[in-house]
Order: C-alpha cells, then sequence, then structure tokens
C-alpha cells in the first residue's frame, strides 16, 4: 500500500512539475508581430512602413521584368504633402494642393517620367497595393518602366469617412541635369500619369 501511495505521490508531483514548466513557458511567449503590410494605419500612431512598401511594389515589378524601386526622401515628403492635404480637405483629388507636375517642379525634382497614384479608404498597406494593382491606370503607374525612385505616404484622419488618405510617387530622375535634389526645376517636358482610387469598404 506504502509502494502505491509513494507512486501516487511521485506521478503528482511530475505533474506539478510539468504545469508549472508549461506556465513558464506560457508567460515567457512572445506572439509574432503582424507582417507591417497587414497593420491597421486607421488608428491614432500607427505608422506606415515605408520599406515594406518600396519591397512590395519592388517585388510587383521584378515580376514584370521591371527594376525596383528605391526609398526617395524628396518624393515621400512630397506624397507626404499630397496625403496630409487631402485628409485636411477630406477630397480625394491630385489638385487637393497644386497640380503633380506643379508640385514636381516646386520640389525641384528632375524627373524623365514621375507617376503618382492616390486613394482613400484602404487601412493597410496590403489594401492599398491591392487597389492599385486591380486598377488598370493605378497599376501602370506601379509598372512606370524606367521608374527607380518611390516615395509614399499613408494620412489618418478620423473625421472622415475614408480614415485614411494615400499618395504614392514613382520616378526615373533624369541623370542628365545636375540630379533630382540639386534644386533645380523639373522642366515642363516631363511626362507624368496620376490617378485616383476611392474605397469605402468596412469602416472598422
Amino acid at each position: 500500500m506504502k509502494t502505491v501511495r509513494l507512486g501516487a505521490l511521485i506521478a503528482a508531483a511530475a505533474l506539478a512539475v510539468a504545469a508549472l514548466l508549461a506556465g513558464c513557458a506560457a508567460d515567457n511567449y512572445v506572439p509574432k508581430e503582424q507582417p507591417s503590410f497587414y497593420r491597421n494605419l486607421a488608428q491614432p500612431g500607427a505608422q506606415l512602413d515605408e520599406a515594406a512598401a518600396a519591397s512590395m511594389i519592388s517585388g510587383y515589378r521584378a515580376n514584370h521584368g521591371l527594376p525596383a524601386v528605391t526609398l526617395d526622401s524628396d518624393l515621400t515628403r512630397m506624397a507626404q504633402g499630397q496625403a496630409e492635404i487631402m485628409a485636411r480637405r477630406d477630397k480625394l483629388d491630385h489638385a487637393a494642393g497644386k497640380p503633380f507636375n506643379t508640385r514636381l517642379k516646386a520640389a525641384g525634382y528632375n524627373a524623365k517620367t514621375a507617376a503618382e497614384n492616390i486613394g482613400a479608404g484602404y487601412h493597410t498597406l496590403a489594401e492599398a497595393f491591392s487597389g492599385w494593382r486591380d486598377s488598370p491606370p493605378h497599376r501602370a503607374n506601379m509598372l512606370l518602366k524606367g521608374a527607380t525612385r518611390i516615395g509614399i505616404a499613408a494620412v489618418y484622419t478620423p473625421r472622415s469617412k475614408y480614415k485614411v488618405y494615400w499618395a504614392m510617387i514613382v520616378a526615373e530622375p533624369d541623370t542628365a541635369t545636375d540630379g533630382a535634389h540639386s534644386g533645380e526645376r523639373a522642366g515642363p517636358d516631363v511626362a507624368s500619369r496620376q490617378y485616383e482610387v476611392a474605397q469605402i469598404g468596412p469602416l472598422n
């Protein structure tokens, strides 16, 4: 009888140790971070992962035999400014501030070609990318031949039904001039395209 009781005590102790170890493992568990392209930007403080956006669009371009695009600080500032003014006015419009070509020249950005996509209502980078990819004019902009630079921005505005405004610019810098960052203005012959898309999906 004592042997049986001793065996039961040992088994109970082993179970207790296992439960304790499991508890410690649970306490130390760190959940995997959600990929940034699924990050909900329709909330205060949420930040767009610009590098992930450039990588995503570069991968899409590579699938079509086109060069990758790298982040450009000037184009990013332009995209940010456009997204902010659209958010302030709650209006999806390339000319919400100034026309696209005018903004390129004002920024002193020399480009052989440039294109701009804007959007509203997409709460994640994945949604914005899918929306642009599935729209022929926006897809053509993402696949702009010769483009090697990109700037992208997303701005949250709680008072809008859209919640998030987007702007993306891709460009092929004109290396025949003093450079896209020299402060010189782009000439009037710069080729540019611009398209807009709005989505009003579930406003979660």
